[in-house]
């Protein structure tokens, strides 16, 4: 059985998708992109700066299925360009600091045209 996961404190879905789905013990986060989700705009225009915003909103999708970043166990992550790597690598490290499993690759184009975007999979805790 599975449970959708939806908070107004993320953005909301920009097409026919949950911010994340529950199956079993598991978190499955859709791509998160740096929309503020009180203005629906795109938060920077730094690598720094729309990583910081993409992790803001992982966050806030992560606690409303009932965990956070320490329970990730994997990541995808999606770069517009791969010459922003460490930059990105350096917020990313702030957030992740468990360091689950990563695959990170660049992509030709992201939604509405933003440097990065992110997914993870998380354990939920046990009681």
């Amino acid at each position: 059985m599975s449970k959708v996961v939806n908070t107004e404190k993320a953005p909301a879905a920009i097409g026919p998708y949950s911010q994340a789905m529950v199956v079993g013990n598991l978190v499955l986060t859709s791509g998160q992109i740096p929309i503020d989700p009180a203005t629906g705009e795109i938060v920077g225009t730094t690598i720094e700066a729309q990583a910081e915003q993409v992790m803001k909103n992982l966050g806030e999708v992560l606690q409303a299925a009932g965990c956070d970043y320490t329970d990730a166990v994997k990541t995808t992550c999606f770069l517009a360009d791969m010459a922003d790597f460490a930059a990105f690598n350096g917020v990313y490290g702030t957030y992740f600091t468990g360091k689950p499993a990563r695959s990170c690759v660049a992509v030709k184009t992201l939604p509405k045209n933003v440097l990065c975007e992110v997914e993870v999979i998380a354990e939920l805790p046990t009681a």
